[in-house]
């Protein structure tokens, strides 16, 4: 053994034990020789102390080799660990023991060894694939000496009611087993095949290394024949006693997850989620079974341990909404001590005057009203739900995946949910079929309602959870569909019981909901919202636009359909396709607002497009329900002033407003359209104030000030492009990383640990991702995306801008500012979709790259190169956020002589 062989390996580390055996496997004074991976004695050399000992177990048919990172890491002088990886006997470089160890056994050899090594405590182990069980074992042997655990990719328990996965099932079939797992090497081949992106050759070539020859494979078969199928295993006692110890184990524990892994799938983390609740969870999406190969994740472990064993923060100075947010409600948001549950406005018009009146609306596509509820039949059937889904086994906790359109049943069903205390999962379907399958699967949701169409879907793409369908089915559409209720059944069982009050007891810091980001930049996140923080939502809302109970709101974005009821406001969902925001029409939104006699509408920017283009339809009446609107709110997307200029023509007597956020913070500003224009005749006149900086700096949107409630700040951005920074400051002209704190930020990413921890990185702040700067007046101007900025020689260029004054020019509808080439020589790139579409992708011709050109060099901005594209690939959810990093991949292959084909 040589370790320099070894890539990624010092040969430092290597070293072999031998380590006196008291394993029923072996007789009496039988010794080992166990080879390890172990930064100790370097670290002493270095005259460093370790803050502990990282005990690291790898599984089959991998070796200690799998830890490499987390060695070197714990050899760094700023935070040393001791890192010892085992080679367990029969694996690796250890011993061939010619005996069949099984999985109690091999708890008891790792004492052994830890025995040997003399481990006095503080010990965090580390374990993936079945040395994950093994290393659990060992902790729960050892309270004495553990102070945490990390695991990756790995499982305790196989349901009776589930098979172990086919992968596994193959290997153990008598007809492969001991060909594919020993006599041969397609066992190993066939695992290290599921790393993403594929091992490079010497990596592969090093964990083959100890296993060349069938006399060096037996433990690997014998590990294969040792997982416990069923209770009559042999193993399974050792199994199950690890598996129910978790309930009891109080140590701090981290999750890293490769979610494409065909073994242990999300069934399995969940599993070890609900075992050990207090761990922190990162799910690595694109990762699989390697997950140690696929992502770096030295980085988060020894993030983990330094903020488990040390560290601190304070939190920095804000910037307060103040007198110049200018058209401000005056209502006051509630203190915390003040809580009101989501849904208390809902039962206040339930019982009072307004109760017979109508509640939630749905619209037809001929422009009638399809379904609607009073108050008080919303309030009824929220609570008959309520209790025929506690009958059905949802309880507090519970996770409930609805796949249900915005409309009355989403409405009963949601606050039915909440009532209850389970977890509503919230991913729409304007994530697309890949996107929400994603989603669905990674909050792997204990129940599933949905309409027939995402049954379906849950059937073929294999969904997580229990199923109930919206209506009744018949009984073989049920079978076929694994449906065991339906809401209209459950309903009726719960009313069946007579009128019953449902007690408020779900805590205000209890999870209430995991709502999915669009997924325009990355894979879509789970937020997770606590009752307090969707309370607050609310409370915010009202007090920023002064929604109050009897507000009439048009809802043609889904958030704000389940908004209305907390808010006492009643709602219409109108005739359109959710998943696709520009399926709104002049007359729909002309019928909704007919409907209830409207005073509110809110509908995304690709909406109001498609509405305006539509507007020749309405009719006499249509027309006068639009000119009874008071309010328009607009966001998911900026909102060219144009554009809302244009919808003013159509709503006459109702202010405009546009508030920025996100599905983690909504709202964080607000902005009318009044406000907007003086902002951008600021910017044009460039007037100053007396300290000379400008008033109106209009590079970006500007999206106004903060909401009710919120403070807003910036790190700077630093010449790299990032904005590394711990100090937020509001002055103006400051480019930077946008930051909000607010009370209705949410609680935390959902299984996204390492997220969380990036975005929450300065103590009292969410990093939105968002970069902008304030300008003198106190207003936040928009910039783009943190991930989207382009790093020129000598420049950092922000996209926004430029984007804006290219799409001034007559000939070009939508464009998108992106870098090509290494970070800090990235040549700026601009991708135009022009007026009418381009007949195919590729170079733009000589006269529009000529203007495009001229009109970004106004903005600051030196474009090198001009691309055509017949449409911009922008996100299904808002239809309006364009994918610069898929722009820049593509332009990079056009630019390098590629055929450009689609974007």
């Amino acid at each position: 053994m040589v370790g320099a062989d070894w890539p990624g390996v010092d040969p430092e580390w290597s070293r072999e034990v031998e380590v006196a055996s008291t394993s029923h496997a072996d007789g009496p004074g039988t010794v080992r020789r166990w080879h390890l991976l172990d930064n100790g004695a370097q670290l002493s050399r270095l005259g460093l102390t370790p803050a502990g000992t990282l005990l690291c177990v790898h599984g089959n048919p991998t070796w200690s080799y799998l830890w490499r990172t987390l060695l070197a890491a714990g050899s760094d002088q700023d935070h040393p660990w001791r890192v010892v990886a085992v080679d367990q006997l029969d694996m690796g470089f250890s011993e061939r023991t010619g005996t069949f160890r099984r999985l109690a056994d091999r708890v008891n050899d790792l004492g052994d060894l830890t025995a040997t090594l003399g481990l006095d405590g503080n010990v965090v182990t580390v374990g993936h694939d079945w040395g994950g069980v093994i290393s659990l074992g060992w902790a729960l042997a050892h309270p004495q000496l553990l102070t945490g655990v990390v695991l990756t990719n790995t499982a305790v328990h196989q349901p009776a009611c589930l098979g172990i996965p086919p992968a596994l099932r193959l290997a153990l079939h008598p007809a492969v087993h001991t060909w594919g797992t020993t006599t041969s090497d397609a066992f190993l081949r066939v695992t290290h095949s599921l790393a993403h992106p594929p091992l490079p050759a010497d990596v592969r070539n090093a964990y083959m290394a100890p296993y060349r020859g069938a006399h060096r494979r037996a433990g690997v078969g014998n590990f294969v024949a040792d997982i416990p199928v069923d209770e009559s295993h042999p193993s399974f006692p050792a199994l199950n006693s690890v598996a129910e110890g978790l309930h009891g184990l109080k140590v701090p524990a981290l999750m890293l997850w490769g979610p494409q892994d065909p073994i242990f799938s999300d069934r399995y983390l969940k599993d070890l989620i609900n075992r050990l609740p207090h761990a922190s969870v990162h799910r690595f999406e694109g990762a699989g079974h390697l997950v140690a190969e696929d992502r770096n994740i030295a980085a988060p472990v020894f993030q983990w341990l330094g903020g488990n064993f040390g560290g601190s923060g304070s939190v920095p100075p804000a910037a307060e909404a103040t007198a110049a947010e200018g058209e401000r409600q005056d209502a006051v948001q509630p203190a915390p001590s003040e809580f009101r549950l989501l849904w208390d406005l809902l039962g206040e018009q339930a019982a009072g005057p307004a109760g017979g009146g109508t509640a939630v609306a749905e619209m037809a596509p001929d422009g009638t009203v399809a379904r609607s509820l009073s108050w008080q039949q919303l309030d009824r059937n929220i609570l008959d739900l309520a209790a025929g889904l506690r009958e059905a086994g949802v309880q507090s906790g519970s996770r409930v995946s609805l796949m249900v359109p915005p409309g009355v049943d989403l409405t009963v069903a949601l606050y039915a949910c909440l009532r209850l205390g389970a977890v509503v999962v919230v991913a729409d379907a304007g994530l697309g079929t890949k996107g929400l399958s994603r989603a669905v699967k990674g909050a792997t949701p204990d129940f599933l309602i949905g309409i027939d169409k995402a049954l379906a879907a849950a059937s073929v793409l294999g969904w997580p959870g229990r199923r109930i369908s919206v209506r009744e089915l018949p009984a073989a559409r049920r079978r076929m569909l694994g449906v065991e209720a339906s809401l209209e059944a459950l309903a009726r069982s719960g009313a069946s019981r007579g009128p019953q009050q449902m007690a408020d007891t779900v805590g205000p810091d209890a999870p209430a909901a995991v709502l999915f980001t669009s997924g325009s930049t990355g894979p879509a996140k789970g937020v997770l919202y606590t009752h307090r923080q969707l309370a607050a939502m609310r409370d915010t809302v009202a007090a920023t636009f002064g929604i109050r109970s009897g507000a009439r709101l048009v809802a043609g974005f889904a958030p704000f359909a389940l908004l209305g009821p907390a808010l006492g406001a009643v709602s219409v969902t109108p005739a359109m396709d959710v998943t696709a925001p520009r399926t709104l029409t002049a007359s729909g939104l002309a019928d909704a607002a007919a409907a209830i006699d409207a005073s509110v509408v809110f509908a995304s920017p690709a909406a109001l497009r498609n509405v305006l283009a539509t507007r020749d339809g309405l009719s006499a009446a249509g027309q006068q329900a639009l000119e009874g609107v008071e309010l328009l709110l607009s966001a998911g997307a900026p909102v060219p002033e144009p554009l809302l200029s244009e919808v003013q023509r159509l709503l006459p007597r109702a202010k405009l407003h546009t508030p920025y956020g996100m599905t983690e913070a909504l709202p964080v500003t607000d902005i009318s359209l009044e406000q907007i224009q003086a902002a951008d005749a600021d910017a044009a006149a460039g007037a100053e104030n007396p300290s000379g900086a400008v008033a109106g700096a209009g590079d970006g949107v500007c999206v106004g000030w903060p909401v009710h409630g919120a403070r807003v700040a910036v790190v700077p951005l630093a010449e790299d492009g990032t904005a590394p920074g711990t100090h937020p400051v509001t002055e103006p002209g400051v480019t930077g990383e946008i930051l909000v704190s607010a009370p209705h930020v949410n609680e935390a990413y959902d299984r996204l640990w390492l997220t969380q921890q990036e975005s929450a990185s300065l103590p009292g702040w969410h990093r939105t991702g968002d970069v902008g700067h304030f300008d003198a007046a106190g207003r936040l101007w928009v910039e783009g995306r943190l991930a989207h900025v382009v790093t020129a020689p000598g420049a950092v260029v922000t996209p926004v801008g430029a984007e804006q004054a290219i799409e001034r020019l007559d000939s070009v509808r939508l464009a998108a500012i992106t870098g090509v080439g290494p970070a800090g020589t990235q040549a700026v790139v601009a991708v135009v979709e022009t007026l009418p579409p381009a007949r195919k992708a590729g170079p733009a011709a000589p006269q529009l790259a000529g203007d495009v050109r001229r009109a970004a060099r106004e903005a600051g901005v030196q474009v090198s190169a001009v691309l055509e594209v017949p449409a911009q690939p922008t996100d299904i959810r808002h239809n309006a956020k364009i994918d610069r990093t898929r722009l820049s991949r593509w332009a990079s292959r056009v630019l390098a002589g590629g055929r450009p084909g689609k974007p």
